[in-house]
Protein backbone atom coordinates (compact mmCIF):
# COMPACT_ATOMS: atom_id res chain seq x y z
CA UNK A 1 0.00 0.00 0.00
CA UNK A 2 1.15 3.26 -0.89
CA UNK A 3 1.30 6.03 2.01
CA UNK A 4 3.03 9.30 0.98
CA UNK A 5 4.13 12.04 3.30
CA UNK A 6 4.34 15.54 1.96
CA UNK A 7 7.15 16.81 3.40
CA UNK A 8 8.25 20.79 2.93
CA UNK A 9 11.87 22.64 3.16
CA UNK A 10 13.21 25.34 5.41
CA UNK A 11 15.38 28.29 4.70
CA UNK A 12 18.35 27.08 2.56
CA UNK A 13 16.63 26.02 0.16
CA UNK A 14 15.59 29.49 -1.58
CA UNK A 15 17.29 30.40 -5.01
CA UNK A 16 16.39 32.68 -7.50
CA UNK A 17 13.35 32.28 -10.06
CA UNK A 18 12.27 29.88 -7.54
CA UNK A 19 8.04 29.49 -8.06
CA UNK A 20 8.11 31.54 -11.50
CA UNK A 21 7.32 28.41 -13.90
CA UNK A 22 3.99 27.36 -11.71
CA UNK A 23 3.02 30.82 -11.29
CA UNK A 24 3.06 31.00 -15.08
CA UNK A 25 1.34 27.66 -15.48
CA UNK A 26 -0.63 26.50 -12.49
CA UNK A 27 -3.85 28.70 -11.82
CA UNK A 28 -3.66 27.13 -8.25
CA UNK A 29 -0.35 28.23 -7.87
CA UNK A 30 -0.52 31.43 -8.79
CA UNK A 31 -3.70 32.27 -6.69
CA UNK A 32 -1.58 31.18 -3.69
CA UNK A 33 1.46 33.66 -4.65
CA UNK A 34 -1.76 36.42 -5.47
CA UNK A 35 -2.97 35.59 -1.78
CA UNK A 36 0.01 35.62 -0.13
CA UNK A 37 0.81 39.33 -1.87
CA UNK A 38 -1.65 40.62 -0.96
CA UNK A 39 -1.71 39.30 2.71
CA UNK A 40 1.63 41.08 3.01
CA UNK A 41 0.98 44.29 1.14
CA UNK A 42 4.62 43.82 -0.67
CA UNK A 43 5.29 41.87 -4.44
CA UNK A 44 6.56 38.59 -2.31
CA UNK A 45 5.97 37.00 -5.70
CA UNK A 46 8.01 39.16 -7.40
CA UNK A 47 11.12 38.53 -5.36
CA UNK A 48 10.74 34.99 -5.46
CA UNK A 49 10.73 35.60 -9.47
CA UNK A 50 13.16 38.71 -10.17
CA UNK A 51 14.94 38.92 -6.53
CA UNK A 52 19.10 38.20 -6.22
CA UNK A 53 19.99 35.79 -3.62
CA UNK A 54 21.33 38.23 -1.89
CA UNK A 55 17.29 39.65 -1.28
CA UNK A 56 16.34 36.11 -0.68
CA UNK A 57 18.76 35.52 1.87
CA UNK A 58 17.09 38.11 4.25
CA UNK A 59 15.73 36.37 6.88
CA UNK A 60 12.93 38.14 6.84
CA UNK A 61 12.20 37.80 3.33
CA UNK A 62 12.72 34.01 3.03
CA UNK A 63 10.80 32.64 5.18
CA UNK A 64 7.41 34.02 3.68
CA UNK A 65 9.13 33.15 0.63
CA UNK A 66 10.06 29.58 1.31
CA UNK A 67 6.02 29.20 2.58
CA UNK A 68 4.81 31.03 -0.29
CA UNK A 69 6.81 28.73 -3.06
CA UNK A 70 6.01 25.66 -1.16
CA UNK A 71 2.12 26.55 -0.76
CA UNK A 72 2.09 26.85 -4.64
CA UNK A 73 3.69 23.74 -5.35
CA UNK A 74 1.26 21.72 -2.87
CA UNK A 75 -1.62 23.42 -4.81
CA UNK A 76 -0.32 21.91 -7.76
CA UNK A 77 -0.15 18.57 -6.75
CA UNK A 78 -3.70 19.07 -5.04
CA UNK A 79 -4.70 19.61 -8.37
CA UNK A 80 -3.57 17.24 -10.19
CA UNK A 81 -4.64 14.35 -7.39
CA UNK A 82 -1.65 13.64 -5.76
CA UNK A 83 -2.68 13.29 -1.68
CA UNK A 84 -0.70 12.44 1.58
CA UNK A 85 -1.13 10.63 4.12
CA UNK A 86 1.39 12.26 6.50
CA UNK A 87 3.06 15.76 6.33
CA UNK A 88 6.36 17.40 7.65
CA UNK A 89 8.56 20.46 7.04
CA UNK A 90 11.79 20.99 8.15
CA UNK A 91 11.79 24.28 10.62
CA UNK A 92 10.23 27.06 8.87
CA UNK A 93 8.46 24.05 6.49
CA UNK A 94 6.50 22.78 9.25
CA UNK A 95 4.51 25.93 8.52
CA UNK A 96 4.17 24.65 5.59
CA UNK A 97 3.14 21.58 6.38
CA UNK A 98 0.38 23.12 8.56
CA UNK A 99 -0.96 24.85 5.68
CA UNK A 100 -1.62 21.16 3.82
CA UNK A 101 -3.06 19.93 6.64
CA UNK A 102 -5.10 22.47 6.81
CA UNK A 103 -4.67 24.28 10.64
CA UNK A 104 -3.53 27.43 9.16
CA UNK A 105 -4.41 29.53 6.45
CA UNK A 106 -1.40 30.53 4.11
CA UNK A 107 -2.03 34.18 4.28
CA UNK A 108 -1.98 33.86 8.20
CA UNK A 109 1.34 31.29 8.02
CA UNK A 110 3.18 33.81 5.56
CA UNK A 111 2.18 36.65 7.69
CA UNK A 112 3.28 34.82 10.82
CA UNK A 113 6.23 33.32 9.76
CA UNK A 114 7.77 37.10 8.50
CA UNK A 115 7.94 38.54 11.71
CA UNK A 116 9.26 34.82 13.27
CA UNK A 117 11.86 35.66 10.47
CA UNK A 118 12.62 39.56 11.84
CA UNK A 119 12.23 38.06 15.30
CA UNK A 120 15.50 35.39 14.82
CA UNK A 121 17.27 37.79 12.87
CA UNK A 122 16.69 40.51 15.51
CA UNK A 123 17.24 38.12 18.99
CA UNK A 124 21.27 37.82 18.24
CA UNK A 125 23.62 40.72 17.27
CA UNK A 126 24.67 40.52 13.85
CA UNK A 127 28.50 38.81 13.96
CA UNK A 128 27.43 36.92 17.40
CA UNK A 129 26.07 33.56 16.64
CA UNK A 130 27.00 31.68 14.22
CA UNK A 131 26.45 28.00 13.09
CA UNK A 132 28.27 25.14 11.42
CA UNK A 133 27.56 21.81 9.93
CA UNK A 134 29.58 19.00 11.40
CA UNK A 135 29.98 15.79 8.87
CA UNK A 136 31.01 12.26 10.00
CA UNK A 137 30.54 12.10 13.73
CA UNK A 138 27.41 10.96 15.38
CA UNK A 139 25.37 12.52 18.01
CA UNK A 140 26.33 11.36 21.21
CA UNK A 141 30.24 12.50 20.74
CA UNK A 142 29.07 15.76 18.80
CA UNK A 143 26.94 16.25 22.06
CA UNK A 144 30.13 15.97 24.24
CA UNK A 145 32.20 18.33 22.13
CA UNK A 146 29.09 21.07 22.60
CA UNK A 147 29.57 20.39 26.33
CA UNK A 148 33.73 20.49 26.41
CA UNK A 149 33.23 23.91 24.09
CA UNK A 150 30.47 26.07 25.95
CA UNK A 151 31.17 28.15 28.72
CA UNK A 152 29.09 29.99 31.42
CA UNK A 153 28.83 32.66 29.20
CA UNK A 154 29.03 31.42 25.66
CA UNK A 155 26.50 28.60 24.33
CA UNK A 156 26.57 26.07 21.63
CA UNK A 157 24.49 22.89 21.06
CA UNK A 158 22.89 20.76 17.88
CA UNK A 159 20.23 22.76 16.67
CA UNK A 160 19.45 20.30 13.18
CA UNK A 161 19.48 16.43 13.59
CA UNK A 162 19.72 15.85 9.75
CA UNK A 163 21.07 12.53 8.78
CA UNK A 164 23.16 10.18 9.85
CA UNK A 165 26.42 11.62 10.10
CA UNK A 166 25.36 15.23 9.40
CA UNK A 167 24.25 17.52 12.27
CA UNK A 168 24.21 21.61 12.50
CA UNK A 169 25.79 23.28 15.56
CA UNK A 170 24.38 26.76 16.82
CA UNK A 171 25.92 29.37 19.46
CA UNK A 172 27.93 31.95 20.00
CA UNK A 173 30.51 32.33 17.53
CA UNK A 174 34.28 31.73 19.63
CA UNK A 175 32.13 28.58 21.30
CA UNK A 176 31.12 27.31 17.54
CA UNK A 177 34.46 27.42 16.63
CA UNK A 178 35.87 25.26 19.59
CA UNK A 179 32.99 23.09 19.46
CA UNK A 180 34.10 22.51 15.50
CA UNK A 181 37.79 21.61 17.13
CA UNK A 182 36.61 19.36 19.52
CA UNK A 183 34.45 18.10 16.75
CA UNK A 184 37.67 17.10 14.87
CA UNK A 185 39.49 15.46 17.41
CA UNK A 186 36.61 12.85 18.23
CA UNK A 187 36.73 12.07 14.49
CA UNK A 188 34.88 14.37 12.29
CA UNK A 189 35.30 13.90 8.92
CA UNK A 190 34.49 17.44 8.24
CA UNK A 191 33.12 20.73 9.73
CA UNK A 192 32.17 24.17 8.18
CA UNK A 193 30.82 27.33 8.90
CA UNK A 194 27.82 28.17 7.47
CA UNK A 195 26.61 31.43 5.69
CA UNK A 196 23.78 32.46 8.00
CA UNK A 197 22.53 35.64 9.46
CA UNK A 198 21.89 34.32 13.05
CA UNK A 199 22.19 31.18 14.96
CA UNK A 200 18.90 29.16 14.62
CA UNK A 201 17.66 26.09 17.49
CA UNK A 202 19.40 27.41 20.07
CA UNK A 203 19.19 28.99 23.57
CA UNK A 204 20.26 32.24 22.21
CA UNK A 205 16.83 32.16 20.14
CA UNK A 206 14.77 32.69 23.50
CA UNK A 207 13.64 36.81 22.92
CA UNK A 208 12.49 35.63 19.10
CA UNK A 209 10.65 32.74 20.55
CA UNK A 210 8.80 34.47 23.51
CA UNK A 211 7.25 37.63 20.66
CA UNK A 212 6.20 34.47 18.72
CA UNK A 213 4.48 32.82 21.25
CA UNK A 214 2.45 36.06 21.58
CA UNK A 215 1.76 35.65 17.63
CA UNK A 216 0.81 32.16 18.21
CA UNK A 217 -1.36 33.03 20.94
CA UNK A 218 -3.57 34.94 18.61
CA UNK A 219 -3.53 32.87 15.61
CA UNK A 220 -6.24 30.79 14.37
CA UNK A 221 -5.78 27.43 14.25
CA UNK A 222 -8.22 24.77 12.47
CA UNK A 223 -8.72 20.40 12.69
CA UNK A 224 -5.99 18.96 11.28
CA UNK A 225 -7.16 16.95 7.92
CA UNK A 226 -3.98 14.68 8.59
CA UNK A 227 -1.07 13.64 10.75
CA UNK A 228 2.04 16.09 11.56
CA UNK A 229 5.64 14.93 12.59
CA UNK A 230 6.44 17.71 14.29
CA UNK A 231 10.36 18.87 14.66
CA UNK A 232 10.31 18.95 18.43
CA UNK A 233 9.67 15.53 19.50
CA UNK A 234 9.73 13.93 16.05
CA UNK A 235 6.38 12.95 17.08
CA UNK A 236 2.50 12.87 15.85
CA UNK A 237 0.99 15.81 16.41
CA UNK A 238 -3.01 16.13 15.76
CA UNK A 239 -3.95 18.59 18.25
CA UNK A 240 -4.21 21.87 17.67
CA UNK A 241 -3.15 23.12 20.97
CA UNK A 242 0.10 21.04 21.11
CA UNK A 243 0.92 22.60 17.60
CA UNK A 244 0.48 25.69 19.02
CA UNK A 245 3.50 25.37 21.60
CA UNK A 246 5.81 23.13 19.68
CA UNK A 247 6.32 26.23 17.13
CA UNK A 248 6.91 28.59 20.23
CA UNK A 249 9.44 25.87 21.24
CA UNK A 250 10.90 24.58 18.05
CA UNK A 251 12.67 28.51 17.66
CA UNK A 252 15.41 27.09 20.61
CA UNK A 253 15.41 23.73 20.56
CA UNK A 254 16.93 20.93 17.63
CA UNK A 255 15.35 20.22 14.61
CA UNK A 256 15.22 16.52 14.88
CA UNK A 257 14.76 15.51 11.02
CA UNK A 258 16.30 12.25 11.13
CA UNK A 259 13.73 11.03 13.61
CA UNK A 260 10.92 12.72 11.79
CA UNK A 261 11.79 10.68 8.80
CA UNK A 262 12.39 7.48 10.70
CA UNK A 263 8.82 8.31 12.03
CA UNK A 264 7.15 8.87 9.02
CA UNK A 265 8.54 5.21 7.92
CA UNK A 266 7.22 3.70 11.22
CA UNK A 267 3.86 5.21 10.38
CA UNK A 268 3.77 3.15 7.17
CA UNK A 269 4.70 5.96 5.07
CA UNK A 270 7.01 4.33 1.78
CA UNK A 271 6.75 7.64 -0.27
CA UNK A 272 8.26 10.87 0.64
CA UNK A 273 7.23 14.16 -1.70
CA UNK A 274 9.24 17.13 -1.24
CA UNK A 275 7.15 20.13 -2.00
CA UNK A 276 8.68 23.57 -2.11
CA UNK A 277 12.10 24.92 -4.05
CA UNK A 278 15.40 22.90 -3.57
CA UNK A 279 16.16 19.09 -3.02
CA UNK A 280 17.84 19.32 0.11
CA UNK A 281 15.45 16.95 2.16
CA UNK A 282 15.05 14.72 -0.81
CA UNK A 283 19.18 14.28 -0.41
CA UNK A 284 18.59 13.93 3.17
CA UNK A 285 15.93 10.90 3.06
CA UNK A 286 18.15 9.14 0.92
CA UNK A 287 21.02 9.42 3.68
CA UNK A 288 18.45 8.01 6.04
CA UNK A 289 16.53 5.58 4.57
CA UNK A 290 17.78 4.36 0.44
CA UNK A 291 14.63 1.93 0.57
CA UNK A 292 12.00 5.58 0.41
CA UNK A 293 10.93 6.51 -3.00
CA UNK A 294 11.38 10.36 -3.17
CA UNK A 295 10.36 12.86 -5.23
CA UNK A 296 11.18 16.73 -5.22
CA UNK A 297 8.06 19.26 -6.56
CA UNK A 298 8.89 22.71 -6.99
CA UNK A 299 7.98 23.13 -10.35
CA UNK A 300 5.58 21.67 -13.03
CA UNK A 301 7.44 19.31 -14.40
CA UNK A 302 8.19 17.30 -11.45
CA UNK A 303 4.15 17.47 -10.34
CA UNK A 304 3.62 15.88 -13.46
CA UNK A 305 6.63 13.46 -12.87
CA UNK A 306 4.93 12.59 -9.08
CA UNK A 307 1.58 12.73 -10.57
CA UNK A 308 2.16 10.33 -13.14
CA UNK A 309 3.90 7.63 -10.90
CA UNK A 310 1.76 8.09 -8.21
CA UNK A 311 -1.49 7.75 -10.09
Amino acid sequence: MTRVAFVFPGQGSQHPGMGRELYESEPAAKAAFDEIDEALDAPLSRTCFSGSAEELAMTETTQPAILATSVAAWRSLEARGVKATHVAGHSLGEWSALVAAGVLRATDAASTVRRRGRYMQEAVPAGEGAMAAILGLDAAPLEEACVEAATASEIVSPANFNAPGQIVIAGHRAAVERAIAAAQARGAKRAMMLPVSAPFHCQLMGPAATRLREDLARLDFGAFRMPLVANVTADVVTDPGVERELLARQVTAPVRWQQCVERLMAEGVNVLVEVGPGKVLTGLARRIAKDLLTFSVGGPAEADEAAKALA
